[in-house]
């Protein structure tokens, strides 16, 4: 679906809704806040000894990173499942 948007074929509203339900994006997105927010917890408990803006700054660093690495396998695995599609 990406690919063709890059490519410039053309979608209407209607067809790219019918990719995937609302729902799905909702479920979607709560599990990946849900995944995001224990990654952060662990980094955070790694690395803060004494809460500072530089432990603040390595955290968010790491986070960063962290997050897109997850976020790419987090939609490998929801491409696999079949259910709202």
């Amino acid at each position: 679906m990406i690919t063709e948007k890059v490519a410039g074929a053309n979608t209407t509203y209607e067809q790219d809704a019918q990719s995937e339900k609302p729902v799905r994006s909702i479920v979607k997105a709560i599990s990946w806040r849900v995944v995001g927010t224990i990654d952060t917890f662990v980094v955070s408990y790694l690395v803060l000894g004494e809460g500072s803006l530089g432990d603040a700054s390595i955290i968010t660093g790491i986070d960063f990173v962290t997050k897109m690495i997850l976020y790419f396998f987090h939609e490998r695995v929801w491409n696999k499942i079949k259910w709202g599609k």
